[in-house]
């Protein structure tokens, strides 16, 4: 049989306590005098952190994006291309595509593409580079399906 778990218990308890017992709860919790700050903030934090504690935190890539998009709204992102396109497979992933009877081979990067050893910003410029005219490159590579008129 399984145990009922505690922790909805213990942040409901948060609602009751005093600013004093928020405090001295901080204390347990980080090691570290509590800040002046609202009981509203004091009661956020406590109860994210206890959740944290419990059944743990955001990954490493999920709290570098969470600081980019941070930046980014704070005005102090300084490259763009950190934040990857939505759109793009997974790092690593390995797009082919037969133009002419050539096959080409396309590397997913952190921050961009490689294909024939060079790294590309963008599936348009590889699309660009293999058939000399200008493509969507999501559409060349089919990663987005050509979109229709209404019919």
């Amino acid at each position: 049989m399984t145990k009922p778990d505690p922790i909805p218990a213990r942040l409901a308890a948060l609602k009751s306590m005093s600013v004093t017992q928020l405090k001295a709860e901080w204390q347990t919790i980080f090691a570290t005098a509590a800040p002046n700050n609202s009981r509203a903030f004091l009661e956020t934090r406590l109860a994210y952190r206890i959740q944290e504690l419990t059944y743990g935190g955001p990954d490493r890539e999920t709290r570098r994006m969470l600081d980019l998009l941070a930046d980014e709204v704070g005005g102090t992102l300084t490259r763009k291309s950190q934040i990857a396109d939505p759109r793009n497979p997974v790092v690593g992933t390995r797009l082919i595509r037969e133009w002419n009877g050539v096959e080409h081979t396309i590397t997913v990067l952190r921050d961009g593409f490689e294909w024939q050893g060079r790294p590309y910003k963008s599936l348009s410029a590889i699309a660009r580079a293999i058939t000399g005219t200008r493509w969507n490159g999501y559409r060349f590579f089919g990663l987005r399906e050509r979109k229709r008129g209404n019919d």
